[in-house]
């Protein structure tokens, strides 16, 4: 973890949207489970990236590959799942949607419906033990799965938006962008859309994508991952972000994943700034905390620090992306209203 971030980005009452959970893995949880199995001979170094290094899309994902190593068990996901809403909590964070994908592991006899059921049992747990933190889930399609595994997930993700007491809101479309094509995705897509469940579509993450683009955005998603290429400027189009901004589609930005991630040169170069002049929906999310070595409060005193951002600017920002999270509308009034409360406190 880089130097925690000063304390008024800390009191700052914040919303998550974008956060996957193997991703968001702590150092001291991560050392938990590399103790549990040392046979795997796994090093901290080969499942963060810390200050001043920097991976490749393609080497961040090998990460992922070593933290499903250690993550394989009901007992894993559940404490890895407490744990890190814990973490989300103690840094302020009051609304929170964790994603992953489903997998099942026939070591283990692990199944992909009990994984999801262990998330959402850690997500129980951790209401139940009063945490100050809502928090609610999405299914997460691989793309490198392909078409057939993503139907069967949005079937799985259907019937635990039904048997979940509202903790499954979503799908999430994610998994190396450069594997597959958005328009094999369509009709698992347009079903998740069909029966309720809300997306948040990775979209334009590399150079190349478009067209995938453009076919996606016709859906359209209730929320875009990072968009790092719609704009012009980066090889993207105007009629992509006339698209996005016709529909009003928030979009999550991940300042440190995508430095960090090499898909952005810079955080002063971040397509942050772009659609912040627009004023266009943005919502601040750390994508990965744990991999990237980052928190939510840190990304906020980043992009006001590059950005010139005032602290009250900073607080309409947080503010605002409750309006975009998934949240049913009774919460969203409850949050509102929780950061009218918060206000005072944070700006004494």
């Amino acid at each position: 973890m880089e130097k925690p971030a000063d304390s008024f980005y800390r009191q700052l009452p914040k919303v998550e949207l974008h956060a996957h959970l193997n991703g968001s893995i702590s150092v001291a949880t991560m050392e938990n489970l590399i103790s549990r199995k040392p046979h795997l001979n796994v090093q901290h170094s080969m499942t963060a990236i810390h200050k001043g290094q920097h991976r490749t899309l393609g080497q961040a994902f090998q990460a992922f590959k070593v933290i499903h190593q250690l993550v394989d068990t009901e007992e894993d996901i559940l404490m890895v799942a407490k744990a890190v809403i814990g973490e989300f909590a103690a840094d302020g964070v009051k609304y929170l949607e964790l994603r992953s994908t489903p997998r099942e592991e026939t070591k283990t006899g692990l199944t992909k419906r009990m994984y999801v059921e262990t998330v959402i049992e850690g997500i129980r747990q951790c209401k139940q033990e009063g945490l100050d933190i809502e928090v609610r889930f999405l299914v997460a399609v691989d793309r490198r799965n392909g078409p057939q595994v993503a139907m069967e997930t949005v079937k799985l993700a259907e019937d635990l938006m039904v048997s979940s007491d509202g903790v499954v809101v979503g799908l999430d479309l994610s998994g190396d962008p450069k594997v597959g094509h958005g328009k094999d995705f369509v009709p698992a897509l347009q079903k998740a859309k069909n029966c309720g469940l809300k997306l948040a579509l990775h979209l334009s993450e590399i150079p190349s994508q478009k067209e995938e683009s453009e076919l996606l955005l016709t859906l359209p998603p209730d929320r875009i991952g990072h968009g790092t290429f719609l704009h012009p400027e980066v090889g993207g189009s105007q009629s992509l972000v006339d698209k996005v901004r016709e529909k009003n589609i928030p979009l999550e930005l991940c300042l440190t994943s995508n430095v960090k991630g090499l898909s952005v040169p810079s955080y002063d170069k971040h397509h942050f700034l772009y659609w912040y002049q627009l004023g266009h929906p943005c919502v601040l999310c750390t994508d990965d905390k744990g991999v990237f070595s980052t928190e939510l409060s840190q990304e906020y005193q980043l992009a006001a620090s590059t950005f010139g951002l005032s602290q009250e600017a900073v607080w309409t920002l947080s503010q605002q992306a409750i309006s975009c999270s998934f949240a049913p509308g009774p919460l969203k009034e409850a949050l509102s209203q929780r950061w009218v409360s918060l206000r005072p406190q944070v700006f004494r």
